[in-house]
C-alpha cells in the first residue's frame, strides 16, 4: 500500500497518482460500499471499490500473487474459477483467499 507521502514518481506516473486514483475510486462508492483498496508503485496506481459477493472476508483488492509481482483489480465474476483453481494448485500456485479474483493472477503467471 502507499500513501501520498511515500509515493515516488517514476516512468511518467504523476506524483499525485495515488490521490487521483483514490478520488476516482471513491466516485464509485455506491457500486462497492463494502471495501476500498489502493496499491501504488512507481509504475501503476490501482484502486478498487468492492461489493463483497465471493469470499466475503478474504477477497480484498488490489490482489497479488504469492510474491507480489502480479497484481489485479477486477469487477466481475469468474464462473469457472473453482475448476481453474483445481488445475493451478497442483502446478504449485498457492492461494491465500477463496476469491475468484485470485485465479486471475495465478492464471496469468501460468499461461500469460
Amino acid at each position: 500500500m502507499c500513501g501520498i507521502a511515500g509515493f515516488v514518481s517514476c516512468d511518467g506516473l504523476a506524483p499525485d497518482a495515488p490521490l487521483v486514483a483514490t478520488r476516482m475510486r471513491d466516485v464509485l462508492t455506491h457500486r462497492g460500499p463494502d471495501e476500498a483498496g489502493l496499491y501504488c508503485d512507481a509504475h501503476a496506481a490501482l484502486a478498487h471499490r468492492r461489493l463483497s459477493i465471493v469470499d466475503l472476508r478474504g477477497g480484498q483488492q488490489p490482489l497479488a500473487n504469492e510474491d507480489g509481482s502480479v497484481r489485479v483489480v477486477f469487477n466481475g465474476e469468474i464462473y469457472n474459477h473453482a475448476d481453474v483453481r483445481a488445475i493451478l494448485e497442483p502446478l504449485g500456485h498457492r492461494y491465500r483467499t477463496r476469491s475468484d479474483t485470485e485465479t486471475i493472477v495465478h492464471a496469468y503467471e501460468q499461461w500469460g
